[in-house]
């Protein structure tokens, strides 16, 4: 595991298409900015392990619509 420091306003690249900005850090909690495309998803790690979880349930099945996350610009 890579660890890094970085304060707000800094960030890191991952590969040429994804950048993840620290926007704020509250003592407890850090926000942070994604900027990836479209194609590529982004979910909290809870989420990520969820759908994992589904395995060919979830993979079989038709997409659903959802939302853009707060805050994050369609483009």
């Amino acid at each position: 595991m890579l660890v890094l420091t970085r304060t707000v306003g800094e960030g890191i690249m991952i590969g040429d298409e994804v950048e993840v900005v620290v926007l704020a850090n509250d003592g407890h909690k850090v926000r942070l900015g994604i900027s990836a495309p479209q194609e590529t998803p982004v979910h909290r790690r809870e989420i990520y392990l969820a759908i994992q979880s589904q395995g060919e349930v979830g993979a079989s099945s038709e997409p659903q619509q959802l939302r853009p996350a707060r805050g994050r610009r369609a483009s």
